[in-house]
């Protein structure tokens, strides 16, 4: 059996359990989506949103990509943000990192690369800015593990710096002083998320 019949062959198993479940689940999901949360992720396969807070269909409006970056020059990562906050009215936006980041561990390795694809250039970027923010630590530094756990947090706080000050969110702020914005972190070996830190239109809270 290929990948994608597979894929199929579970899709019909999970549709037909919800029509059994609940015959108007699908005709009331079409008809709108009303999510509270926007959730920018890692594309690691690892960390399905969806999954890992058990997520129903409508609940969160998901972007993800290499390492959880925002970039406001990033048109795709934008207009999502920008689709959630002006259109969906969400409440809350989630920078969600994990620990044992390919993505972190990539772009910390490989040093010197040239820029020649769009994967090299991302790590490289991702790379000059974790190394300009996160604090030297000899210690940590001889433990890579330790050391890749704290680019991980750094990168969330980084990327959730990043989101703050955009011109769309700075902007979204003053028309609704409530929406809130989440650093995350995701625990590969135990399954747990947990909130580093957030942030609102007064600034950080504790």
């Amino acid at each position: 059996m290929t990948s994608i019949n597979h894929l199929l062959v579970k899709n019909r198993s999970w549709a037909t359990q919800q029509q059994w479940r609940d015959p108007n689940f699908f005709p009331q999901l079409a008809q709108a989506q009303k999510p509270n949360i926007l959730w920018i992720g890692c594309s690691d396969s690892r960390v399905p949103a969806e999954t890992i807070v058990r997520a129903q269909p409508g609940e969160l409006f998901v972007h993800r990509n290499i390492a959880n970056v925002v970039e406001e020059q990033d048109d795709n990562l934008m207009s999502v943000v920008q689709y959630a906050v002006e259109h969906l009215g969400i409440g809350a936006i989630v920078v969600c990192g994990h620990y044992g980041c390919g993505g972190i561990q990539s772009a910390l390795s490989n040093r010197d690369t040239p820029s020649e694809d769009s994967l090299t250039r991302r790590l490289n970027s991702l790379r000059t800015t974790l190394e300009r923010h996160l604090p030297f630590d000899a210690a940590a530094r001889a433990d890579e593990a330790a050391h890749l756990k704290k680019a991980v947090s750094a990168n969330v706080q980084l990327q959730l710096n990043t989101l703050g000050e955009t011109q769309l969110i700075q902007r979204a702020w003053r028309s609704n002083a409530s929406l809130t914005l989440f650093g995350c972190i995701y625990d590969l070996h135990t399954g747990f998320l947990n909130v580093l830190e957030q942030r609102n239109a007064a600034g950080r809270v504790t």
